[in-house]
């Protein structure tokens, strides 16, 4: 058992929870409670550590033995080691996950791509690829400037999703996007400039959507690489939505019409 918080393994996993740049320099990540630990593929996990009180529930202690790398810890350790107030009894690193480009562009067709641009908030980031999940996306990609997928309340949000959909990081959004429009991907960006409501247009094809920061939207450059400019018709004094909820009306949108693909409305 491990119950010194100046335990070297235990500042290791502290600092996974913390930095992302570490995170990046190791490869590694921290998933925190029982839920996104069962959601967690077995052959991604390096160390598990869990406390004896997480053990004496049978099907907890069933789960915590899958990696076969089991450490038990006190509660103190795990709070240290932990991003949450409350620690809920188990806590893995795993190796992250590993994407190109093409992996993305190797689902299913037609595409259906997600991507942000400067997206600072990670409940937001999160919630993106959960819904974006449920609706089918063949991808996410993300600008350099954009937060940190691995960072734990990210992984929290998706509920699981992180571990499921393909995910980029791109150094040179704008020549990326130039890359898809030439192959014919439709790029649409949400915009309070957009002339037509979201759900005038036609998403069956290969389509990307552009969401962008929570407080200025996309960059000029970016949205002017856009081949369609969509806005999301409101009441009230609303100027604009959460990205995250944008998002969601967005990709939702696009699977609608393809479950029904000879009518759009």
């Amino acid at each position: 058992m491990i119950s010194s918080t100046s335990n070297s393994r235990v500042k290791q996993v502290a600092a996974l929870a913390k930095k992302a740049k570490y995170r990046r320099e190791t490869g590694l990540f921290v998933v925190e409670g029982p839920r996104m630990f069962e959601e967690l593929p077995e052959e991604r996990i390096c160390q598990v550590y869990v406390t004896e009180e997480f053990l004496k529930d049978p099907a907890h202690k069933k789960s915590a033995e899958k990696a076969g790398k089991k450490e038990i810890v006190t509660e103190d350790v795990l709070k240290a080691m932990s991003d949450t107030q409350t620690p809920q009894g188990v806590l893995a690193v795993a190796r992250q996950y590993e994407y190109s480009l093409s992996d993305l562009k190797s689902q299913k067709k037609p595409a259906l791509f997600m991507i942000l641009e400067r997206i600072q908030d990670p409940g937001n980031l999160g919630t993106i690829l959960r819904a974006g999940e449920g609706a089918g996306v063949t991808g996410v990609i993300m600008d350099q400037n954009t937060a940190d997928i691995y960072n734990p309340k990210v992984i929290r949000s998706t509920m699981g999703s992180v571990f499921r959909v393909p995910f980029f990081y791109t150094d040179h959004l704008q020549s990326m996007l130039l890359a898809l429009k030439q192959e014919g991907v439709c790029l649409c960006a949400a915009h309070l400039k957009g002339k037509n409501s979201y759900d005038q247009e036609d998403y069956r094809g290969d389509t990307a959507f552009l969401i962008g920061n929570e407080a200025a939207g996309l960059t000029e450059e970016t949205a002017g690489l856009a081949d369609l400019l969509v806005r999301i018709p409101m009441c009230g004094r609303v100027e604009s939505l959460n990205a995250a909820v944008a998002s969601a009306i967005l990709m939702f949108e696009a699977a609608r019409q393809r479950r029904s693909p000879k009518k759009l409305r």
